[in-house]
């Protein structure tokens, strides 16, 4: 699949102006034409989900004396890219014959268009944010005004805090409510005392609440004089990565287990095995010395795809809590909340409660949908004056209403549903397991993959234990011609497709 793919976006015509050589610099809308064209076949050749993990926010500056420049937002990405795609690139633009014979991945400034003025180059990343710190501490007061500014923590940055996320602000519903009772056993748990919930585990889908939690847990904590890092697991990628640069991973993992309390969110995006190693031997060494682990994913552990084993055991080993979809009562306290603190904006902002009710009904996905819709009527009713009734709010909220759209088909979805009918284990389908009780159970999970969702056959083949294209197309080929033969195989298929989209 991937020759054919690059052929024929090979034999595309090629319809855009050659950069300048030597040192003149090509112009914007022939870098714009070029950098199109080969995103597109960058998302053909890895797939959607690497893709829009990594490039969509890349953007080409200029050329100059046959090296290209493409700016990201952050160090990381920088990092993370050079260390896997940059020999990519610098092919991929040696074949557009237009003059590039290098790569060169920079930092932009945030908020400004790039240029090579106001970018950190190459090699040198850390000399020119050295050489602008001083002009960032003139203006210290106006960003210590920030919220959202990053905390400094045991030398080294952590994510912010959001001031608005706390205990006081979270709601509590039939939903979250085990989860929420165990962050306050936490909470109430004594400085230097052992804990009773190590690690704390919370899970659910995006926007049911969690990062919330995890938020005000950290806060919380902090008021009671205890040293603790709140960490995304970007923040926490980066950190290592670098610290290994700079020779300083050491000091790094000394800084980061003499802390009270370690709140790790979005843990599924903890990528790359070294990085994996380190997270496990970090959070052996804080139970292990009595310190307080919480940690917040949007799966289960035994869900989490492309962690060891050692590490999934200890995130199993403590106390593991769901929040729930949010049930309808909760949605309307949330919009009700929401709402009185429209009012310190507008004093005159009034929803009717059949109004509230309704939009309770219709926005059942997840409570960011909810803050949406309320910030949306706010809007109308400021800009328009006009009273905010059903058909109003209709309107206003139109794009999120979901009720129509069909339900996404997740792989994994595909995978639970698939074991449990046939009686395998997940771990069955995803293992190299040759017999005939488990290589049909996956061939038919690998041809729903392909019908029901959007992956590539390399994605589908990542997601089924790293096999092969070619081992997934034979699959989706196979369970297609038996179908065609066997009429009860045809209606097992059938069943399990509606299972799935209902």
């Amino acid at each position: 699949m991937y020759a054919k793919t690059s052929r024929h976006l090979e034999d595309l015509p090629a319809k855009h102006a050659p950069i300048a050589p030597a040192s003149e610099t090509a112009s914007v809308e022939a870098l714009d034409a070029i950098w199109t064209r080969l995103k597109a076949r960058l998302r053909a050749e890895l797939g959607d989900d690497v893709f829009n993990s990594w490039f969509p926010r890349m953007e080409v500056i200029e050329a100059v004396d046959g090296v290209v420049h493409l700016s990201v937002p952050t160090k990381f990405l920088k990092s993370w890219v050079c260390s896997h795609y940059r020999d990519r690139l610098r092919r991929l633009f040696q074949e557009q014959n237009c003059g590039v014979e290098d790569v060169e991945i920079v930092v932009r400034v945030t908020g400004q268009k790039p240029s090579l003025g106001r970018v950190q180059r190459g090699p040198s990343a850390e000399a020119p944010e050295a050489e602008t710190r001083p002009q960032r501490a003139a203006g210290a007061p106006a960003a210590a005004a920030t919220p959202a500014a990053p905390a400094e923590a045991e030398g080294f940055v952590a994510s912010p805090l959001d001031r608005r996320l706390t205990f006081a602000t979270f709601l509590v519903g039939q939903s979250n409510a085990f989860a929420h009772a165990a962050a306050m056993q936490v909470v109430r748990s004594a400085p230097g005392e052992k804990p009773i919930y190590n690690p704390l585990y919370i899970h659910s889908a995006v926007g049911l609440g969690k990062t919330h939690l995890c938020q005000a847990l950290a806060q919380s904590m902090e008021s009671t004089g205890r040293r603790i890092v709140y960490l995304t697991a970007e923040r926490f990628m980066y950190g290592f990565v670098a610290a290994l640069k700079s020779h300083t991973a050491i000091a790094f993992k000394e800084k980061l287990r003499a802390i009270d309390v370690l709140v790790i969110d979005d843990v599924q995006f903890l990528t790359g095995k070294s990085m994996q190693q380190e997270f496990c031997h970090t959070l052996n060494a804080l139970i292990d010395a009595g310190r307080q682990v919480i940690v917040a994913a949007d799966r289960p552990p035994c869900d989490l795809e492309g962690i060891e084993e050692r590490m999934r055991s200890r995130l199993q080993a403590g106390l593991v809590v769901e929040m729930g979809a949010i049930d309808e009562p909760l949605r309307v306290k949330i919009l009700e909340a929401r709402i009185a603190q429209a009012r310190t904006h507008l004093p005159t902002f009034e929803v009717r409660p059949e109004v509230v009710t309704w939009l309770a009904r219709q926005l059942s996905a997840n409570g960011r949908d909810l803050e949406g819709a309320v910030n949306r009527m706010l809007a109308h009713a400021t800009l328009s004056g006009q009273p905010l009734d059903l058909p109003t709010a209709e309107a206003a909220i139109k794009d999120l209403i979901r009720t129509r759209e069909p339900k996404k088909v997740k792989i994994e979805d595909i995978q639970r549903l698939v074991a449990n009918h046939y009686n395998v284990s997940k771990s069955d389908i995803l293992s190299s397991r040759r017999t005939a009780t488990v290589v049909r159970p996956r061939q038919i999970a690998m041809y729903l993959s392909k019908a029901l969702t959007l992956r590539s056959l390399p994605e589908i083949g990542r997601r089924f234990g790293g096999r092969d294209h070619t081992t997934v197309l034979h699959a989706v080929r196979k369970i297609e011609g038996l179908t065609g033969q066997d009429a009860a195989l045809a209606g097992e298929i059938d069943l399990l497709k509606r299972m799935l989209q209902e």
